[in-house]
């Protein structure tokens, strides 16, 4: 199956978000890895930040795919019963009893079709929305959980050297019980 990378998406589109995501994700974690084994805790913390960051927006990307997925599900069911009912309507025509009741049942299915599909791409709406407000409260509190911890190494770098080195002693330990 070929994936496409759009924005707006159809059945076999892939939101953009998680792409880059999924693309920062892996980068943060290569940055974090390479801080680790250098001693740079700069690259170390940016790294596991840029990771989180990747995530949360890869995460985003496939709220935006299932809420669109559904409402395409739901649109497609609408469309599908009221084809339904104009054919069944198209072949009681005949009388004009019959006639009257199948244009009324006909309009009625159709008000039915056009409400669902309203209430479809509203709640996508709010969900995006929902979602977006959700992935940028989580950049803004990565970021200032970044500053906060750069400014706590700054202003303690021997206390921040100690929990390294202890850190680091104990992932140690860790891989070598593994052996």
């Amino acid at each position: 199956m070929n994936i496409i990378i759009s924005e707006h998406g159809n059945n076999d589109m892939v939101d953009t978000d998680r792409i880059t995501g999924a693309a920062k994700e892996l980068g943060g974690k290569v940055q974090g890895t390479v801080g680790d084994l250098t001693g740079s805790k700069r690259d170390s913390v940016e790294g596991r930040a840029r990771e989180a960051q990747g995530a949360a927006e890869n995460l985003y990307g496939q709220a935006k795919d299932t809420v669109r997925d559904a409402a395409e599900h739901v649109a497609d069911t609408a469309r599908d019963v009221g084809g339904k009912a104009r054919d069944t309507v198209g072949n009681l025509i005949g009388s004009d009893d019959v006639e009257d009741r199948a244009r009324r049942a006909q309009g009625a299915a159709s008000d039915t079709y056009e409400r669902g599909e309203r209430y479809v791409r509203s709640a996508g709406r709010d969900a995006y929305d929902r979602a977006e407000d959700a992935y940028e409260n989580g950049g803004r509190y990565l970021r200032e959980g970044g500053r906060e911890a750069t400014s706590q190494i700054v202003e303690h770098p021997i206390a921040a050297l100690i929990v390294a080195g202890l850190l680091g002693y104990g992932l140690g330990l860790l891989i070598h019980r593994r052996d």
